[in-house]
């Protein structure tokens, strides 16, 4: 079906007073398939750069440009819906229950990854060191992060909490503060001030993609902590780094909604597509925090 459904059609509703008369039924629509072709060559090439396949940058590479393509025509097709009076109030309620189920999937996919950390350091781990040492290597310890077997990780040391960690928690929860500061203004219908508390909230979710990125560069020539540090490395960069993605692609929904308000779009009591990007932005918040806490103080 059509741009109706999915993340991006949740993202980019809002607008018009709910007074269509009927309930939209989109027709057939092909940003599915399209979005499908997307995430295959998107994965396909992810894997090959990971597993150091030179050729891996070319289907990355399209499949990243083909996902930008789909999110413009799917996002522009729900705009052009909405701003059209298509929609009632049903309509929108649908929207918030599949917003609400895409940000539910997001829980169970970082859950995963907060899983997985915790098998290895709290239950893997210490089961190891009730184990005969001589059954794994001379001299092994239960200590946090774990070199693995002598000469099979490089050493390297891990990122404390001080200061980028700290700075960048510091830069994401203000920036919570301040879109709902611009929310409100929404509410209360001063565009030019939501506008501005946007952008602040766009300077701050960008600041901490760029201090992220200084992070990973430090890490990797200071630290020597890479992918494969062991589980410690695979792990850190897997919840960072998908957390780091999660900031940019909310960032990104955010500068659409910004853009959207300076063209005359939303109202104070229809606004979704402001609600829905704010939905997820407050969920990167709520994980930056416990990734903070976790990862970078236990």
């Amino acid at each position: 079906m059509a741009g109706a459904h999915g993340a991006g059609a949740h993202a980019a509703h809002g607008g018009h007073d709910m007074t269509a008369p009927h309930y939209y039924v989109p027709a057939p629509s092909n940003w599915p398939m399209v979005g499908m072709i997307a995430m295959i060559f998107t994965g396909f090439g992810a894997s090959m750069v990971v597993n150091k396949n030179p050729l891996g940058w070319l289907p990355l590479a399209l499949g990243f440009a083909v996902l930008i393509y789909m999110l413009r025509g799917w996002f522009g097709a729900v705009i052009g819906e909405s701003e059209g009076g298509q929609y009632n109030r049903k309509i929108d309620v649908s929207f918030r229950w599949g917003m609400s189920w895409f940000i539910f999937s997001e829980v169970m996919f970082f859950a995963s990854f907060f899983g997985a950390l915790f098998y290895a350091r709290v239950i893997t781990l210490p089961s190891l060191g009730d184990i005969d040492h001589r059954l794994l290597w001379p001299d092994f310890a239960v200590t946090w992060p774990h070199l693995g077997p002598a000469g099979v990780v490089e050493e390297f040391s891990r990122l404390g909490p001080f200061w980028l960690p700290t700075i960048n928690t510091i830069l994401l929860v203000t920036s919570g503060f301040t879109l709902t500061v611009a929310h409100h203004a929404l509410r209360a219908g001063n565009r030019a001030k939501t506008i501005s508390w946007l952008w602040v909230t766009l300077l701050l979710g960008f600041a901490f993609v760029c201090v992220q990125a200084y992070e990973y560069m430090h890490a990797y020539s200071d630290l020597n902590l890479r992918l494969t540090s062991g589980i410690f490395g695979s792990t850190f960069y897997m919840l960072t780094g998908f957390h780091g993605l999660h900031v940019l692609i909310g960032a990104i929904m955010l500068t659409v909604v910004t853009f959207r308000l300076m063209r005359g779009h939303f109202t104070p009591n229809q606004h979704f597509g402001f609600e829905a990007a704010a939905w997820y932005w407050h969920f990167v918040d709520v994980v930056w925090i416990g990734l903070y806490i976790i990862v970078y103080w236990l």
